[in-house]
């Protein structure tokens, strides 16, 4: 594994979730180049490894992508073990991709290591199917954040018929709603809102589309957070593990708070 850069997922900060080849590159590394969202504890698996921050998060200073680039490039040509470790998945809003080509096309071996989505475990957490048969048939993953602050399609998106699961939706869930009410999407669609996915101190907010925003107001949602809207977001399976639920009914407003 000498002189490699592996682009690793290390899923949505339960740790328990990594994947045995994340592990197998994590007890390798010479060197860990870790984002913001990562837990820590996962770095339990690379007791030697010299951790190097190199976060981003909205509304934060972030660690410019350039100097990521040409430390990786630098550590590989050093003949380190380098692993960039991801939160959720490398190639899903990650730009794993990015990552992988400019190093390859500078002769760096470079290798992609799958990790589970926020999007994903945060709606198993909360007994939410994202396909379920005769309700939902596919499922669509969005950012609401853009590089070039373009608009999405919203309007196709109400058309689709799958579950939409929004990322880095909170700060934008007045604009999402009234998109989606006018591209054609009932206003009466069940929304699920879940904060930080898979861990001890993961939260929901069960609501309807036309009362998200308020309701995620009240709440006080924070990010990071994801949105999954559609008819699935009204299940809530009976073995569904979230320490805390809260829904709120649309007939009355009221907020019920569930344990295990």
């Amino acid at each position: 594994m000498s002189a490699k850069v592996w682009l690793v997922g290390a899923g949505p900060g339960d740790p328990e979730l990594l994947t045995l080849k994340a592990v197998r590159a994590l007890h390798a590394a010479d060197v860990v180049m870790i984002d913001d969202l990562v837990n820590p504890a996962v770095l339990e698996h690379c007791p030697n490894a010299r951790i190097v921050p190199v976060g981003k998060r909205g509304g934060c200073r972030s660690t410019p992508q350039d100097f990521i680039h040409r430390l990786m490039l630098r550590y590989a040509r050093q003949g380190k073990c380098v692993v960039r470790l991801k939160g959720g998945d490398p190639c899903i809003f990650g730009r794993g991709s990015e990552e992988a080509e400019w190093l390859g096309v500078r002769g760096i071996e470079v290798e992609l290591v799958n990790g589970i989505t926020a999007g994903l475990a945060g709606a198993t957490n909360c007994g939410i199917p994202l396909t379920l048969r005769g309700v939902a048939r596919g499922v669509t993953l969005i950012t609401a954040h853009t590089q070039d602050d373009s608009s999405l399609n919203w309007s196709a998106l109400a058309r689709s018929g799958t579950t939409l699961v929004v990322y880095m939706g909170v700060a934008k869930l007045e604009d999402i709603r009234s998109s989606l009410m006018t591209g054609g999407l009932d206003s009466r669609t069940p929304v699920a809102m879940i904060e930080n996915a898979s861990l001890p101190h993961q939260r929901e907010l069960r609501s309807t589309l036309t009362s998200m925003y308020e309701d995620a107001l009240a709440f006080e949602l924070k990010s990071p957070a994801i949105l999954v809207i559609g008819e699935v977001a009204a299940a809530g399976g009976s073995w569904k593990c979230t320490d805390t639920t809260v829904s709120t009914q649309p007939e009355n407003k009221q907020v019920i708070r569930r344990g295990r």
